[in-house]
Formats: C-alpha cells, structure tokens, sequence
C-alpha cells in the first residue's frame, strides 16, 4: 500500500468515525444531554450497536464516486435522505423526553434495538459484497460487473431495505410516532432513486439486467 493510499484511508476512517460522532450528538441533545442519555439501559444499548456498526463501516469499502456514467439529475436525493436523517437523529428522543407521539412502552425499545441491528447488518452486507463499487451515487463505476450472488440473488436493493428497516428501529427505540413518519417520508425520495438506478443498471447491462429483474425482487422476497 502505498502513503497516498494509507492516507486516503485514514481519511476516509476519520471522516466515517467523525461523522458517527457529529450525528450521534443528536439524539443525545434531544433526550437533554449525555447523563441522562446514557442513565437509560436501552439507550446504552442503542450507543453499543451504533458504534458497532459504525466500526464495522471502516472496513467494508463503498465511496462516492461518480465512477464512468452518473444519473446526476437524482443527486437531488442526497439532499432529502440528509434532511430526513437530521430529523430523525433529533426528533424521537425530542419527542420521547416529552411524551409527544410516544407508543408502546420498554418492550417497544428493545424490539427497535433488534431492528435498528438488523438493518444496519443489512445496510452494510451489500455494500461489503460490492467493495469500492458500491457508490453513494447512482453510478456505474470502472469494471462495474452485475452481482447476482449473497443477497443480491434475492432481492435487488438489500441496502435500501437495512435504511428502512434501521430507520425504523431507530424510531421504535424512542417510541416515536415522529420517527415512524419520518421513516415513512423516506420512501418517496428512496423509490426515486431505485428507479433511477435500474433505468441506469438497465442501460449498461441490457438483457443480463432484465432477465435478473424478472427473477428477484426489488426489496422484500414475495411482496415486492
């Protein structure tokens, strides 16, 4: 490896851990400061698996790369994805401190938990499977190859599932009916850009595209 490598990655990791760290003071300003953030078993868990996942985030590759051939009119997405998540970092335990929108009670919590795992488990799964490939763009990057193995021979958008499911999770473990709506706002902005990514996907690959299309689903086995 070399120093100009070595130095991509430790900007890469110390923009990753910075940013978990910038976004998890959110939550902890919402529920009115560290002390009695963290005097909450639930919330505790909640830091545990966050910055789990956070960590595992540093070695499972992934960029931002517009690679060869970008939908740059669906970078507008971007935007409302960062706008939606600000508010859901805040809000729930805004509105849990003061019972606004509250459901459920403990048992609520530790069901968001699980959730808040397994979707981060299955955000970060593809992008592990696709390396530096994955983009946080809609783009084809250099030696783009279709994956149709793992999860990607089930479902054709694993990713944007774990966003669902971790987001709500995370509203479940604030009790949120905020959260739950913010979740639920997710999706227009979410299904712009899966179609804008198949209609790219489909361009490049052609028939290999479609003849995968036909024999998947976009993000739940069955349903849809």
């Amino acid at each position: 490896m070399s120093a100009g490598e070595r130095f991509t990655g430790v900007t890469r990791a110390a923009a990753l851990l910075g940013g978990a760290c910038a976004y998890f003071v959110l939550p902890i300003w919402g529920w009115g400061g560290v002390a009695p953030f963290l005097a909450h078993p639930a919330f505790w868990a909640l830091t545990i698996v966050y910055f789990g996942l956070a960590a595992i985030a540093l070695f499972v590759g992934g960029n931002l790369s517009p690679g060869v051939k970008e939908d740059r009119d669906n970078r507008w997405v971007l935007a409302a994805f960062g706008l939606l998540s600000l508010a859901n970092g805040f809000l729930p335990a805004w509105g849990d401190r003061r019972d606004i929108l509250s459901l459920g009670g403990d048992g609520l919590r530790r069901i968001g938990i699980a959730l808040f795992a397994l979707g981060g488990w299955l955000r970060l799964w593809p992008v592990a499977t696709l390396g530096d490939r994955f983009s946080g763009l809609v783009a084809i990057q250099p030696g783009h190859r279709l994956v149709t193995s793992g999860v990607y021979r089930f479902i054709r958008h694993p990713s944007y599932l774990g966003l669902m499911v971790s987001s709500l999770g995370w509203s479940l473990v604030f009790r949120s009916g905020i959260g739950v709506i913010i979740t639920a706002l997710t999706l227009p902005p979410l299904l712009a850009r899966i179609d804008s990514e198949e209609k790219l996907l489909r361009s490049h690959f052609g028939a290999d595209y479609d003849a995968y299309r036909a024999r998947t689903w976009r993000m739940i086995p069955g349903l849809w």
